[in-house]
């Protein structure tokens, strides 16, 4: 079974809302996608998505009753925090996050509509650049940008991921990509409906690290 296969997201409701406890459950497996990237400078983004869930979760523990979709968490704290809202709290993490999986997001979707080097059809350098200039870079300082670029010519074998995402095992390309592809649709839909939601609540900033 595929890495991502194993912890798919749900379909949403109707009205697109996120149930914070399922999200939680489901988005604290994918740290381990960038085990399978290979390269320690990819742990900068696995730390950074594995802190912001974590932030989140303690703020959801605190009162899961009133924190049932990550809509609700936003509303309560822009309620609470007036003057600092949106920088604060899970608000402010969950903005991070989802920057980061839209990363994964667009990466994958990449891969799956078969964009690649034809020079060099074996490296995945090009669905990564993708990735990061499209989901972060306006987001990263000059500083950070350099480390990312050091990461994206870090970044290993298509072959190697598409066997790390399979967990090993030997399974045709074509086969990886189609459990990539299932992963995507309910996956896309929660990021977008993320992306959506703190659009609508004008929750967005644009600041760099």
């Amino acid at each position: 079974m595929s890495l991502l296969l194993d912890n798919q997201f749900k379909e949403l409701p109707p009205d697109n809302s996120v149930d914070t406890k399922l999200f939680l459950e489901t988005v604290s497996h994918l740290p381990s996608f960038f085990d399978c990237l290979g390269s320690k400078v990819f742990t900068v983004i696995k730390s950074d998505i594995n802190g912001n869930i974590m932030k989140i979760k303690a703020v959801y523990l605190k009162d899961p009753e009133r924190y049932v979709t990550l809509q609700h968490i936003l509303e309560a704290e822009r309620q609470d925090n007036a003057a600092e809202w949106p920088k604060v709290g899970a608000t402010l993490a969950l903005m991070w996050l989802k920057r980061g999986l839209r990363f994964i997001q667009i990466l994958l979707q990449s891969m799956a509509d078969g964009d690649r080097d034809e020079n060099n059809p074996n490296l995945i350098r090009v669905n990564v650049t993708k990735a990061y200039e499209q989901a972060l870079k306006k987001y990263h300082g000059w500083l950070v940008q350099k480390i990312f670029q050091t990461a994206l010519y870090a970044a290993p074998y298509r072959s190697n991921f598409l066997k790390a995402l399979s967990k090993g095992e030997e399974v045709k390309d074509e086969d990886c990509l189609s459990n990539v592809r299932q992963f995507l649709v309910n996956y896309t839909a929660t990021v977008d409906a993320i992306y959506n939601m703190y659009t609508n609540l004008n929750a967005e900033l644009d600041y760099t690290v």
